[in-house]
């Protein structure tokens, strides 16, 4: 039957069936006008001219490129200008061939026309939807959708126009008072989030989507744990970092992830300020091929630099990074060079050659536990290695060097936070005696950045377990990879020279609590398909990370999210004096004297420390 009412919007059948409504058209007009007496004012030969009227315009309009079986307001457009036309010619045909007419026939006929050739083909397509439907009842899945707004109502109108996907909508839920009872294409808001459980039981759901970008991680949670139930599969439209152009399709659609648990509220860049220095300019991202490294190069890709440097010592990182910009980006000029921020002379000649205005460095070695085993590579890397990056820029007269630094380096009890805020005094040094404009980002760990704790989850999840903790009580900040990148350039924009941003990095987040969650967002009971195990904290370790030292505090700046530690810069002699030190202990790789040598460059460094007081970020204030 579908087949069959298919064929007929093919242009030939339409164009006769079209004709026919429109010479019935112009009986109903006559019947309507003058009643049982139409007769006596109809003449044979008025449908002969709007025939002929009607089979060249609808024969040229394009009311035949049209695909009907979706049609919808701009459908009815079409036809309404196709009849006006029809009608306007026919009033120019009485006119000048003399043709007794009843004038007041013409209004009553164009409203015929459009109510006759609109009503066939929405009949024709409500028809096709209704037989749809019915096909695919005793297949179709039961979807229950959080929320009634934009997203809500361009997940419905695909899900009915795509009938073949299974999925049969039951209703809605919203907190919003105003919509209660309300309908969405036919689809009725059935109560508030809290009815979820009891409205999954009553209309036995198996699917629930939410369908709200916009919402924190909190509330997404929430939704989830009303929403998990055996058997029952819980999706969502991914949030706004996800959705490039603001709107929703049924391919992007997806399982809840643990990223979502944690979202927070988008970035709201000052784009303006980030055009003025990236546009038409070259950047070098050092590290590029890393977690935080590539994402800076998709951000800074948007704004139309004048080409983007990928400097990497990985190889294969570096290399899947390029084939994805050049995807996307296809008339960016990009450049891919293998190597190392420990070689200086290499770095002189990516400078020389290819003259960047901007600085991203990203690269360094970040593990704690490897770098409590191997500290004198996190002096080479992390300290060296940035006093080459950063002295090269100062000699090429650089615009601007943003430093990728960490929460680690807040009183640090490990060798890898040390040497990153090494590294901040370092630039913040070289900063004072330079024409480039030096600054630090410092923040906390990223989700699902190469290494971190979800891939292990993930991975000993699909190992069957244990997950392992190393603290029960152990808390982190986290940041999606976009929210910091995006953060990163908008404090690139805002430094005038020697600043350590820090970050706005919400509330901690509880390490267990993570692991339980991901345990059931994979759809499995934690302790009992899955058990985690504590494990005790690993060298160099802390308990809570933490965003400023006793001695810091931050300023505001004019985005909400970024503010400015007062950290002084140290004295240049005293810097250089210890670096040569670590330097030379370092080619010794000497681990005990190279901790001892940082304590003495970096005070509040205390190895091992075991108890660290939390600090409430907003107010840069210890708490207990």
């Amino acid at each position: 039957m579908i087949e069959y009412l298919l064929k007929l919007y093919k242009k030939p059948r339409l164009i006769i069936i079209d004709l026919a409504l429109v010479n019935l058209a112009v009986l109903f007009s006559f019947i309507l006008r003058f009643d049982e007496a139409w007769m006596q004012y109809f003449r044979i030969d008025y449908l002969l001219a709007i025939t002929v009227i009607s089979f060249f315009v609808l024969y040229f309009s394009a009311l035949y490129n049209k695909m009907w079986q979706y049609a919808s307001m701009s459908e009815l457009y079409s036809i309404f200008k196709a009849t006006i036309v029809i009608n306007i010619i026919f009033v120019i045909y009485i006119y000048f061939f003399r043709v007794s007419f009843p004038r007041s026939i013409i209004a009553i006929n164009l409203m015929s026309d459009i109510f006759l050739l609109g009503g066939m083909r929405f009949g024709l397509r409500l028809l096709k939807d209704y037989l749809n439907r019915n096909q695919t009842h005793k297949s179709q899945s039961r979807v229950l959708i959080i929320g009634a707004g934009d997203a809500a109502e361009m997940i419905i109108r695909e899900m009915q126009k795509h009938p073949e996907i299974g999925k049969r909508i039951v209703g809605l839920v919203d907190d919003d008072p105003a919509k209660q009872s309300l309908e969405i294409h036919g689809n009725r808001v059935l109560g508030k989030t809290s009815k979820i459980p009891q409205l999954i039981e009553e209309y036995d759901v198996d699917e629930v989507i939410i369908a709200i970008p916009s919402a924190d991680g909190k509330t997404i949670k929430r939704f989830y744990e009303l929403s998990n139930k055996k058997e029952v599969k819980v999706e969502i439209v991914p949030g706004v970092y996800e959705i490039l152009k603001g709107d929703v399709s049924l391919n992007q659609i997806r399982e809840v992830k643990v990223e979502d648990l944690l979202r927070r509220d988008q970035v709201d860049l000052i784009t303006d300020e980030i055009s003025d220095y990236l546009q038409d300019k070259t950047v070098l991202v050092s590290g590029g091929g890393g977690s935080i490294g590539s994402e800076l190069c998709r951000q800074v890709a948007k704004f139309n630099p004048k080409k983007i440097i990928i400097f990497d010592i990985n190889e294969n990182t570096t290399y899947f990074l390029e084939r994805d910009l050049r995807d996307k980006y296809p008339n960016l000029d990009l450049v891919s060079i293998i190597g190392s921020i420990r070689d200086k002379n290499k770095l002189q000649k990516v400078f020389g050659d290819h003259s960047p205005d901007v600085i991203f460095h990203a690269a360094a070695h970040k593990h704690v536990p490897l770098m409590e085993t191997s500290p004198e590579e996190a002096i080479k890397n992390n300290i060296l290695g940035t006093r080459n990056l950063a002295e090269t820029a100062a000699e090429f007269k650089i615009n601007r060097f943003v430093l990728i630094s960490t929460d680690k380096a807040v009183n640090p009890t490990n060798v890898m936070g040390a040497s990153k805020r090494a590294a901040e005094m370092v630039v913040q040094t070289i900063n004072k005696k330079s024409e480039t404009k030096f600054m630090a980002v410092r923040f906390g760990n990223v989700l699902g950045s190469q290494g971190s704790v979800i891939p292990l989850f993930k991975k000993q999840i699909a190992d069957g377990g244990p997950l392992t903790v190393t603290h029960k009580d152990i808390t982190r900040y986290f940041m999606t990879i976009p929210e910091a990148s995006q953060l990163v350039i908008q404090a690139g924009a805002l430094g005038m020279g020697g600043e350590v941003f820090v970050l706005d990095m919400g509330e901690p987040v509880k390490i267990m609590e993570l692991a339980e969650d991901l345990i059931s967002l994979s759809g499995l009971t934690p302790y009992e398909d899955i058990d985690i195990e504590v494990i005790g904290l690993r060298p160099g370790e802390k308990l809570y990370e933490e965003l400023l030292c006793d001695t810091e505090d931050n300023l505001p700046t004019e985005h909400e999210r970024i503010f400015i530690n007062n950290l002084e810069a140290v004295d240049q002699e005293f810097l250089n004096k210890h670096l040569e030190r670590l330097a030379k202990l370092a080619e010794k790789s000497s681990g005990s004297e190279i901790v001892a040598a940082l304590v003495d460059l970096v005070e509040t460094y205390q190895p091992r420390r075991d108890n660290v007081k939390k600090i409430d970020f907003k107010k840069g204030k210890k708490s207990s």
